[in-house]
């Protein structure tokens, strides 16, 4: 028979025995006996040594600055804004008076706030969407063997980092009546659109059906042309960015997954849907991400080419007028800044949750 006899140490004997042994960890009964023990553990589970204390110790130093900047740019202003929301707030006068929940209350009766939220979601799902796809295509060129290749990454980068203000005045010089913009379409036989593109209020889609004598409600009339114009100025100025973002994440791709596939049979076309595409799928979330974020934040474009009139008003620019922009009113202003914060932020934990669980 085999028995278990607890020790407190660690102990292998080899030596021949009769009979039972005992005092032993396991013991049979046999010419030969092997008797092991398990020390017990000399500090108890969880404790640190002091080495690692101090490495501890260095490493929140280290991060120390970080958190502070953070903390002091970041976190705080955002706790600040919540606080400001609750109050009635008079900027110039500095006056307040706390009001709770009435500001958030007063945004639903709003219709230039509705008007502001409807004309940010126009902007982020025309314009993610587009600049995703052609990114996706200017990476996919320009990762390509061919001469010149470091001058096209250069051309289509450059815009990216081009001063807004500059390439906002750029796009109204084209965009203005008579312009370049007009003169092109001429060239192909279609009628530029008036009022000129950038003071343009008629939607696109109540453009689209007039010729068929429908009518469309006003929530459904989709983006005025002047919105149109500013967001082809955002996804052109874009597209450089995202670009970089995709070409990392192509060349990251092994070249013998390719190569295993050609050998299989597989074409360029089915490569590209069955390797590129899935394992590209952690960057294009990346890109979408940072593009809906960047897109809910739109300002100053609107504010350069259009002042937000002629339904362009964004959220930021609602906040901004509400604020700075002539109606200082900071409390009413912090609750919009607040739901926008709470959107993106919705919008960005549904997006990683169902598209990025497939990464797990």
């Amino acid at each position: 028979m085999a028995k278990w006899v607890p020790s407190g140490e660690l102990d292998f004997d080899l030596r021949p025995r009769t009979g039972a042994a005992s005092g032993g960890a396991f013991t049979r009964e046999s010419d030969s006996v092997v008797a092991v023990t398990i020390a017990a553990p000399a500090r108890r589970a969880g404790s640190l040594s002091g080495a690692a204390r101090e490495d501890m110790f260095v490493g929140y130093l280290f991060v120390l600055p970080t958190l502070l900047i953070l903390g002091t740019f970041l976190i705080w202003p955002i706790i600040q804004t919540f606080w400001m929301s609750l109050y009635n707030w008079d900027l110039l006068s500095q006056e307040r008076t706390f009001r709770g929940l009435q500001n958030y209350r007063l945004l639903i009766d709003d219709s230039d706030f509705w008007l502001a939220l409807r004309n940010t979601v126009y902007y982020s799902v025309g314009v993610v969407p587009t600049q995703t796809i052609l990114a996706l295509l200017v990476a996919l060129a320009a990762n390509q063997r061919i001469r010149g290749r470091t001058f096209f990454r250069s051309a289509y980068y450059f815009p990216s980092i081009s001063s807004s203000i500059v390439v906002a005045l750029l796009f109204m010089w084209i965009l203005q009546g008579g312009g370049l913009a007009d003169w092109l379409l001429s060239l192909t036989g279609v009628t530029p659109p008036r009022p000129a593109w950038l003071s343009n209020p008629n939607g696109i889609l109540e453009l689209l059906v007039q010729p068929l004598g429908w009518s469309l409600p006003e929530w459904a009339i989709g983006p005025s042309i002047a919105l149109l114009s500013v967001m082809m100025l955002n996804i052109w100025s874009t597209i450089g960015s995202m670009m970089i973002i995709f070409l990392a994440g192509l060349q990251d791709i092994p070249r013998d997954v390719y190569e295993a596939a050609s050998v299989d049979g597989a074409n360029s076309r089915q490569a590209f849907w069955s390797i590129t595409l899935p394992l590209l799928r952690p960057v294009t979330l990346f890109v979408v991400i940072v593009g809906v974020i960047g897109t809910f934040q739109v300002f100053d474009q609107i504010w350069m080419m259009t002042k937000g009139t002629d339904g362009t008003t964004t959220m930021v620019y609602k906040i901004y007028s509400e604020s700075f922009g002539g109606g200082f009113r900071a409390g009413s202003a912090a609750a919009m800044t607040a739901v926008l914060f709470a959107i993106i932020f919705v919008v960005t934990m549904l997006q990683l949750r169902f598209f990025g669980r497939r990464e797990a």
